[in-house]
């Protein structure tokens, strides 16, 4: 593998550190943030669409962009939904009005975006959509139905929904990608989804005849299954790099907990450091080999399965590093009441759904069967 920065690299590296250290983003909202990062051109680097407020960057900048915001500790993005997956869904599928309509505010920070595909009984089947969306004769859509495990759609304007607009249609035929205000008192509800963690990042979406107009169909009525793959193709890849240095700290916290308890004493634990030291460091090398889509038919599937597998077993082996103390939880534990976790205690909780949100193992494996082995497909009932 043959991989590296470039001086110019370096000298964007300087550019981002510099710009960083002089934003402080205490004491701003999230909201408030990504108006900050847009205001400077921060938002849509891998874009390639000229025109709309952003900077333009080479893949490896990307990469440099990337990995210094994860380093610096900046808040956690509101409006990456928007501009890493919308946005390029749209530059690949959408009309030049729909360009010019939605990508100009995400570039700013100004709105900002969720997903509407899991349902209650289509999560990591998505073919299984029932939300339907019945066009008027005035050519406006007309959506029903329940969207759920919907991340920052508290948060959002718009929602890009994925529903059944050909009565009868079955599997991933008569689907359609349509754009939603969620500024639609009646017609659309959001409730939060309280996790194990005590947090609710997720939320439940019921649409009762919400409006999308005609116009705001990507990729053409009937299209919604082709659009929709196509935007989980842009779900991974420069950000995957990132993750992977979230991921570092909290395996450098697990290392500090487990030589101050003398955990590191017990030789079963010092080769789970290490394990997990070197799967982190393979991972790294595979995204950095798949970078821009080198990786083949496959590659983002078997990105998912590797970070998700070895996200899960560090939150274990936070957990056995901290002994039976990890097992004591907060003061106050009851139903519907804010509550507190130390550091080991939220990675393994949280951890527990990395195997299934972004697409289950078992999709993944599916995927990798099929498209890349060439496996037959199992047959549907």
């Amino acid at each position: 593998m043959d991989f590296g920065f470039t001086a110019e690299d370096e000298a964007f590296r300087d550019e981002v550190r510099a710009w960083l250290d002089e934003h402080p983003w205490g004491g701003l909202d999230r909201r408030g943030w990504e108006r900050v990062l847009g205001k400077d051109g921060w938002i849509g680097l891998g874009w390639g669409e000229p025109g709309y407020g952003n900077r333009r960057a080479t893949l490896t900048q990307q990469v440099v962009w990337a990995e210094e915001y994860a380093r610096s500790g900046a808040p956690a993005r509101s409006g990456h939904i928007g501009e890493k997956l919308l946005a390029p869904t749209l530059i690949a599928h959408g009309s030049a009005e729909q360009k010019a309509r939605f990508l100009p505010p995400i570039a700013a920070g100004d709105e900002l975006w969720c997903q509407g595909y899991s349902e209650p009984g289509a999560g990591s089947d998505l073919a299984g959509v029932r939300t339907k969306a019945v066009r008027s004769p005035d050519g406006t859509y007309r959506v029903t139905g329940q969207k759920i495990w919907t991340s920052l759609a508290h948060e959002a304007d718009w929602c890009f929904v994925l529903a059944r607009t050909e009565a009868g249609s079955r599997r991933h035929r008569g689907l359609s990608f349509l754009l939603v205000p969620m500024d639609q008192p009646g017609r659309v509800e959001v409730r939060p989804i309280r996790q194990l963690t005590g947090t609710s990042d997720f939320n439940e979406v019921w649409f009762d005849g919400a409006h999308a107009r005609g116009e705001h169909v990507v990729g053409g009525e009937g299209q919604g299954w082709r659009v929709a793959m196509s935007l989980l193709g842009f779900e991974r890849g420069v950000s995957t790099l990132a993750q992977q240095i979230g991921f570092a700290e909290e395996l450098e916290r697990v290392v500090r907990a487990a030589v101050a308890s003398d955990a590191v004493a017990d030789p079963v634990v010092r080769e789970r450091l290490v394990r997990q030291w070197a799967e982190l460091r393979v991972m790294r090398w595979n995204a950095l080999r798949t970078l821009g889509g080198s990786g083949g038919p496959g590659a983002s599937s078997v990105s998912k399965l590797l970070w998700a597998g070895w996200h899960q077993r560090l939150g274990e082996l936070a957990m056995l590093v901290r002994g039976a103390a990890g097992l004591v939880g907060p003061k106050d534990w009851s139903a519907g009441a804010p509550y507190e976790l130390d550091a080991s205690q939220h990675l393994f909780l949280f951890s527990r759904a990395d195997t299934i949100y972004g697409g289950s193992d078992q999709i993944q494996r599916t995927i990798i069967a099929e498209r890349v082995l060439g496996l037959p497909r199992e047959t549907q009932a």
